[in-house]
């Protein structure tokens, strides 16, 4: 057995390239994101304090999050080995489990390497052979597993038989697919689909990010800042199979429009919207994401959930033309988020910034930015004397990042999130309880110790969130 060098199970960590920051307790990452998000979004306005994934609140890392797997095959000496691909460079790392991922995934995974040589089938090896990899999907609300097997040239003998007692063995398979990829890339998973066991879907409450939990706080932000009405008009954009404009829209809306370059996505979004029993939904599949404004404003929120590109110059042009009265912007990519933040500068001020953690162990973050539209409005010029404005303590904020930057810089002192909470508590400023509250009331929390208490105190003097010479 392989020492495990990142302290969390996994003792492939730094060899197939999925995570990065596992050498890190999980405070420390958060930081590291934060640190991120500051250095890019800091001018757009306050950014607030990560949301934490869940099971990650008291400072541990989260396992086993994550509801997708993808493990790929190949002969090494004669022995089949099964691994998870390395995108630097094609190969294949042997994983016999991953710790980040729910676990039964991976002993599907293991079933499907046991019956390749029994039931005669070759594994695909870029000239010869028949399975090219496993996908396996968890619905994280039932517990329903979705099982591909990814083939070159579609069906194979014997493909109902496998199926079958794949099936048998894992009761919890609710569906068993057979896809085809003849194509050069490895995970593709667009070919043509022959199901052969169970309705070739499963369900779940929640079902579009590889992590449940964390995707839900982040949607559900989304909704809240959309402030979506029982007559408000939505284009949901980018929309995939509709699960952010369909979680915003769920109070009910006046209409919900939504696109998606894909298809199939844009498919699976029109059956999502009428399973969750919105009538007045309407998904198309294109790819110019026009923001119509024809005759009368046509939008009051645009929700926006593009891929890491960010979002297509074509679209900002016409947010800014269509003028919506608010844009939610989710946001998978910090860089190229401040790249269309800048240009929808022109006609709409960020109001809100909020990082959410949704993938523990890697330097990925995602985040939510409410953008509302500038108002004309008439302005008159008045000269004021600095020397008499008092900042209140509201107007000065800074965020746990940069207090604990303050603290390390000056004193060498390392502090966390719960102990600059405990502190906040005691100075009369309000925190979001998550911040200081333990799970149970039994649980025992640390306390700050007082020199740390007394640097913490420095800080907040320092950004005049209390009162105190600088």
């Amino acid at each position: 057995m392989k020492k495990d060098k990142s302290g969390c199970g996994c003792e492939v960590f730094g060899k197939c390239g999925a995570c990065q920051t596992l050498n890190l307790d999980y405070e420390e990452e958060l930081s590291l994101k934060m640190k991120r998000e500051i250095a890019l979004l800091k001018r757009f306005g306050h950014i607030e304090e990560i949301l934490p994934s869940p099971g990650g609140e008291e400072g541990k890392r989260p396992l086993g999050y994550r509801n997708k797997a993808q493990y790929l095959f190949q002969y090494n000496g004669g022995r089949i080995n099964m691994g998870l691909y390395r995108s630097s460079d094609g190969g294949l790392t042997r994983v016999d489990r991953c710790p980040m991922e729910a676990p039964e995934l991976a002993s599907v995974a293991r079933t499907v390497r046991k019956l390749i040589e029994p039931y005669g089938l070759k594994v695909w090896d870029g000239r010869r052979g028949t399975l090219r990899h496993v996908m396996i999907r968890k619905g994280f609300a039932t517990g329903e597993l979705f099982c591909a097997l990814v083939t070159k040239g579609g069906l194979f003998e014997k493909a109902q038989e496998f199926a079958d007692e794949l099936a048998g063995r894992h009761p919890e398979l609710k569906s068993v697919s057979v896809i085809a990829n003849d194509t050069d890339t490895p995970l593709f998973m667009s070919g043509e689909e022959y199901v052969l066991h169970g309705p070739g879907y499963i369900w779940d409450e929640l079902f579009y990010q590889v992590n449940p939990g964390a995707t839900e706080l982040l949607y559900r932000k989304a909704a809240e800042f959309a402030e979506i009405g029982p007559d408000s008009r939505v284009l949901d954009a980018y929309c995939g199979i509709g699960t952010v404009g369909i979680v915003a829209a769920k109070g009910g809306c006046g209409s919900l429009e939504g696109f998606d370059v894909s298809e199939d996505a844009v498919r699976d979004a029109k059956k999502n919207a009428a399973e969750n029993g919105i009538g007045n939904a309407v998904f198309s599949a294109r790819k110019d994401g026009a923001v119509k404004a024809d005759g009368e404003k046509r939008y009051d929120v645009v929700l926006a959930d593009p891929p890491r590109a960010g979002c297509d110059r074509r679209f900002l042009g016409s947010v800014l033309r269509a003028n919506p009265e608010r844009l939610v912007y989710i946001s998978c990519n910090p860089e190229t988020l401040a790249r269309d933040l800048e240009i929808l500068r022109e006609g709409y001020r960020v109001k809100a910034i909020q990082p959410v953690d949704l993938f523990p162990g890697t330097y990925h973050i995602e985040t939510v930015c409410l953008l509302s539209k500038l108002e004309s409005q008439p302005h008159i010029e008045v000269k004021l004397n600095m020397s008499e404005l008092d900042l209140t303590k509201a107007e000065k904020k800074a965020t746990y990042q940069e207090i604990k930057d303050y603290v390390m810089e000056h004193t060498g002192l390392k502090v966390s999130s719960l102990y600059i909470a405990q502190v906040k508590e005691k100075c009369g400023i309000i925190e979001r309880e998550n911040y200081n509250k333990p799970k149970s009331p039994d649980a025992k929390q640390a306390k700050c110790p007082p020199e740390k208490e007394k640097a913490i105190r420095d800080a907040l003097k320092h950004f005049g969130m209390i009162e105190g010479e600088k």
